[in-house]
C-alpha cells in the first residue's frame, strides 16, 4: 500500500549480522535486506558510522518527501553481546570476531578519532567531556531509583492522544498487559 500510494514511508532494518544466534549468510537465501522490497527501493547504509547514516537518511528524507514513494533503510551494524541473558553471543562466533569489529568499526571510537583528525578536539578534551556524561548519566539514574513506580493509570498516560494539544490525551478502551488480570479496561 505504501508504495501503491507513494506514501513518504522508510523501512528501517536494523542488521547487527545475527538473527538471535544465527548469522545472516546461515539463515537467509537473499542477505541484502535492502532489496528485498520488491519494487520499493533501497539503500544500505554503514549504520557503525554517524556520518553515513547522517547522508543516507538526508538522501532518504528527499527521496520520500519529493513524492517519490517508500525506502526501505538497511543499517548494517554489529551486535557487541548476546542477544539476552540465555545467549552469551560466542557459541556461533569467536571473541576475535567480536574484538577485530570492537577495534575497527566502533561508532565512538570512530566519533573520536574524526574530531582528533579534523582538529575540533584533543584526546584529553574527549575523556573530560566522557566523564562529565558518565556522571550525569550516574546522577539521573540515581534519581530515577529514588522515584516512586508509576501507577497504572500514569504508566498508560501520554500513550494516546486525542489531540496535539499538550496534556490532551485519551485512555485507549482497553490495554492488555503480559498478565491479563492486570490489564486496564476503559470503565
Amino acid at each position: 500500500m505504501a508504495s501503491l500510494w507513494k506514501l513518504p514511508m522508510v523501512f528501517c532494518i536494523e542488521n547487527n549480522q545475527y538473527g538471535m544466534g544465527t548469522s545472516i549468510d546461515r539463515h537467509s537465501s537473499h542477505s541484502d535486506y535492502f532489496k528485498m522490497g520488491n519494487h520499493i527501493p533501497g539503500i544500505r547504509i554503514d549504520g557503525m558510522n554517524v556520518l553515513a547514516v547522517k547522508a543516507g537518511f538526508e538522501f532518504i528524507k528527499e527521496f520520500c518527501g519529493n513524492g517519490n514513494g517508500p525506502m526501505y533503510a538497511e543499517l548494517m551494524t554489529y551486535r557487541y553481546h548476546g542477544h539476552s541473558m540465555s545467549d552469551p553471543g560466542t557459541t556461533y562466533r569467536n571473541r576475535e570476531e567480536i574484538a577485530f569489529t570492537r577495534s575497527t568499526r566502533d561508532p565512538l571510537e570512530f566519533v573520536k578519532k574524526t574530531l582528533i583528525d579534523a582538529g575540533f578536539a584533543d584526546a584529553d578534551e574527549i575523556k573530560q567531556v566522557e566523564k562529565q556524561i558518565r556522571k550525569q548519566v550516574q546522577e539521573e539514574v540515581m534519581l530515577a531509583k529514588q522515584d516512586p513506580k508509576p501507577t497504572l493509570d500514569e504508566l498508560i498516560k501520554h500513550v494516546y492522544a486525542a489531540d496535539t494539544s499538550i496534556g490532551n490525551y485519551e485512555m485507549p478502551d482497553h490495554i492488555r498487559m503480559p498478565d491479563f488480570a492486570k490489564s486496564y479496561w476503559k470503565s
